[in-house]
């Protein structure tokens, strides 16, 4: 299951591990600030937030196109999802805005000549998402590419005369007409449209002629164009519906012209990115080890023309590869987490030993971009200090520079100590999470604690920037709470083995791990037994809800965002069934009713007495909001025990628009704070002043 947030933590994202040790090991990494700083985060400065999610280094790597995310003002102006602006920087760290305001940039490259910045959008009169190009050395966007469908992706031939794109064939006119006298009826599932692939031909400074569509079988994701201009890679699904995408693509290679299929590539489960070779005699892919592996981390190589993919890291389990591409014909550059760390490494076309070129400690990195000849390097990256930011990278070098500084004002505020804490689980198997110290604490003081589970759950925590609307992080410390990360089994970021440990066993031992995290802070002498909290979105409000529930004895607060209450109903109303048994359940719920029913949190209502706050975007296609109602309904009446729902309009799994994301925000460090650190009782008032409630951090 999935959420869209960034901090690796409902699923995420967008991926050694060291000895035992008995007490927590401090990797402090605060920035030293002015002694007039302001103290703390609150949750109207993480409103605020600007962030980089993606670049692409130019052909000669003397420049990068990033795009920053820039959220609207939720107490100011119109509401909404946040903009995306396209801006420019230099290896010097000078930055230009090309494409800035109310506007939303996606799927931003650069001509294979290096000129002009290509870029989807949709401006002014457009009936749907376009490809424009900007010159580099900026002036107006022109329109390259128009269709009657949004481009949902794009790739430039080599020689920059061609484009190919993924969109869905436009709706025929009758059918608009027929929706407009309200006949707008959704057959649901069967009326998914494929993605198909399309072509066009671009004239040097000019606007491409119609599209054709190339013939293909099935729904297109994941466009790559061969070096020599002849033929495309790309992966197939047997329709649009996302458990076909996360479980049912294989990756081909298609002659440009006709779209025939020219080499079927067997790929073995989830699939990932896709890059050629220099040659193009050969394809570096990240792909899942099996079909019960729960996410794509292996980095294969395979023949263009066909054959059985190599696993070119074979015999390294200790983490998973996120991102790939080509420093030259007989070596593969990539991008892999390992436990709460992130590398760039290379290793041989062949396969054996790699190296790791550069992993710097605290800097976790999310995206690779590559120059033409290899030698450097564009990333995304976060830290303990910032979110993420555009890093440079170039040979030779064993760590990244900073180029933007996205939140300048960030370097006044004092964030608490941010640490990597290992620790054993009752079984003996050793975990890894990341410990937010309270902003100022005392020695000797015990605080309470908010416990922040992850979902997916093939997803992971890393020792970078831990703050979002959904998870406390600097708030909940600047406000005198621990704040903490579990790894829990079956996490991603330590290899195929030890992600698929939770599967065959939802809510046993991986939530176990969450208990023996909390008994690990308390006899470390920093948490308050009595005063424990947790949060989680998707398969993290499952483990909410599961604390609430089954072990409502050990929390003393929870807060469910999008979260399972009923893992019978849940398989029967969730847009990836197919997933859940691959990769969760490993069983239908009518090969094991009891088994299923004993694992809802619906089922151990009887034992809540932990007040928990639930929320749930009313147009969830993953985790349907019935999932919330029900656990509501079962709790008001079966106990007495403080519970309160709220339902977020037009929002899916997880909020975008500003307003919704800074409500829930607030209702959480307000449940928190009124359960382990106030009176406790009946719940806190439903209103919120928006503008005086949490604008400053509370300590």
């Amino acid at each position: 299951m999935m959420i869209a947030a960034r901090i690796r933590s409902f699923r995420s994202p967008r991926v050694g591990l060291p000895s035992v040790m008995a007490a927590l090991v401090l990797l402090s990494l605060a920035t030293a600030v002015p002694a007039a700083a302001q103290s703390g985060l609150s949750p109207h400065d993480v409103a605020r937030l600007t962030v980089v999610a993606g670049a692409a280094i130019s052909p000669d790597g003397a420049e990068v196109a990033l795009l920053r995310v820039v959220p609207r003002d939720a107490l100011e102006g119109s509401d909404g999802a946040a903009w995306t602006e396209l801006h420019v920087i230099d290896a010097e760290g000078d930055e230009r805005p090309f494409v800035t305001g109310e506007v939303n940039i996606g799927g931003v490259a650069w001509t294979p000549d290096g000129s002009g910045i290509s870029f989807l959008t949709r401006r002014g009169s457009d009936a749907a998402r376009g490809l424009y190009v900007i010159p580099r050395a900026g002036g107006e966007a022109r329109r390259v590419v128009s269709h009657d469908s949004d481009i949902a992706e794009y790739a430039w031939s080599p020689d920059g005369t061609r484009v190919a794109f993924l969109a869905t064939d436009p709706v025929p006119s009758e059918q608009r007409d027929l929706r407009e006298r309200g006949f707008n009826q959704n057959i649901y599932e069967e009326g998914a449209r494929p993605a198909r692939l399309w072509m066009a031909d671009v004239p040097a400074g000019g606007t491409a002629s119609e599209a054709r569509v190339l013939d293909l079988p099935g729904s297109a994701s994941t466009l790559s164009w061969s070096p020599a201009g002849n033929r495309l890679a790309l992966a197939l699904a047997p329709t649009s519906l996302i458990d076909d995408f996360y479980v049912g693509r294989k990756l081909h290679v298609v002659d440009a012209d006709s779209g025939a299929v020219v080499a079927p590539i067997d790929t073995p489960g989830k699939l990932g990115g896709i890059a050629w070779s220099p040659d193009g005699a050969h394809l570096a892919f990240v792909s899942a080890a099996d079909a019960n592996d729960p996410l794509e981390g292996r980095l294969m190589v395979v023949p263009a023309a066909g054959g059985a993919p190599q696993d070119v890291t074979s015999g390294w389990d200790a983490g998973h590869v996120h991102a790939v591409a080509w420093r030259d014909r007989e070596t593969v550059m990539f991008l892999a987490y390992e436990g709460v760390e992130s590398f760039v490494g290379s290793v041989a076309r062949a396969g054996g030993p790699f190296t790791k070129l550069a992993s710097p400690a605290g800097v976790v990195a999310t995206a690779l971009s590559l120059s033409r000849d290899g030698r450097r390097a564009a990333l995304v990256a976060d830290a303990p200090g910032h979110p993420p930011e555009v890093f440079a990278f170039d040979a030779g070098e064993t760590t990244y520079r900073r180029l933007t500084h996205s939140n300048p004002w960030l370097d006044e505020v004092a964030l608490a100590p941010q640490e990597v804490v290992h620790y054993l689980a009752r079984d003996g198997l050793e975990l890894q999470g990341l410990l937010i110290r309270p902003l100022n604490q005392e020695p000797g003081r015990r605080y309470p604690l908010i416990l922040v589970a992850h979902g997916g759950p093939e997803a992971h925590y890393s020792n970078g920037w831990l703050t979002a609307y959904t998870a406390p992080g600097q708030v909940g410390a600047g406000q005198g709470f621990a704040v903490f990360y579990p790894n829990y089994r079956g996490s991603t970021g330590r290899g195929v083995a030890f992600s698929k440990l939770s599967q065959s066993d939802p809510a046993g031992k991986e939530f176990d791990d969450l208990v023996d995290a909390v008994d690990h802070l308390i006899d470390a002498g920093l948490v308050d037994r009595d005063k424990v909290g947790i949060t989680g979105g998707s398969y993290g409000g499952y483990a909410s809800a599961w604390a609430a529930t089954r072990y409502s004895n050990r929390f003393a607060a929870s807060v469910m965002l999008v979260g399972v209450s009923n893992k019978i109903s849940k398989i029967g109303t969730s847009d990836i069934p197919y997933e859940l048994h691959a990769v969760h359940d490993r069983r239908w719920p009518w090969e094991d009713w009891s088994f299923l029913l004993e694992r809802s949190p619906i089922y151990h209502v009887d034992q809540a007495r932990t007040p928990l706050l639930i929320a749930h975007g009313e147009r969830d296609p993953r985790v349907h909001p019935g999932q919330s109602l029900e656990l509501y309904r079962h709790m008001k009446l079966r106990t007495d025990t403080p519970v309160r729902l709220v339902f977020y309009p037009g929002e899916g799994h997880g909020n975008r628009r500003a307003a919704s994301r800074l409500d829930y925000s607030l209702r959480l460090m307000r449940w928190m704070r009124h359960y382990l650190q106030g009176p406790g009782g009946a719940p806190p008032p439903i209103e919120i002043s928006y503008e005086a409630e949490g604008s400053e951090s509370e300590h």
